[in-house]
């Protein structure tokens, strides 16, 4: 048996950056801040988030630079080779297949988040 869930509730570290292909296909990337708890100081946590299809439009028309959302997706680690050395580089991904928009209602336009959060994408 494997098993690959992720689960986080955070900030969005910046405005979502949306890529929409000749295929049709709607790719969104964001970053999200996760606090961690210690004796001294939160400590926020940094994870890379990818979205596809209908939940990157919604995250694309209603996420923003200090949205508080929860997501749910997989851990992936992608790879590549650096055009400048040749060396072989990665870096963690949460490939995102829920979300969530956790922020009040004065954060966004109230009537559409109520659509949404009723929605699971």
């Amino acid at each position: 048996m494997s098993l690959n869930v992720v689960n986080l509730v955070g900030r969005v570290g910046g405005d979502p950056d949306v890529k929409y292909f000749e295929s049709g296909s709607v790719k969104c990337n964001l970053t999200l801040a996760v606090n961690r708890r210690s004796r001294n100081s939160d400590q926020p946590d940094w994870f890379n988030l990818e979205l596809w299809g209908k939940t990157a439009e919604v995250a694309a028309n209603y996420v923003r630079k200090g949205s508080l959302i929860g997501v749910q997706g997989a851990l992936k680690i992608e790879t590549w080779s650096d055009r400048a050395t040749g060396a072989n580089r990665s870096k963690p991904v949460i490939k995102v297949e829920r979300l969530d928009l956790l922020g009040s209602k004065r954060d966004t336009d109230a009537s559409a988040v109520d659509d949404y959060n009723d929605t699971e994408f």
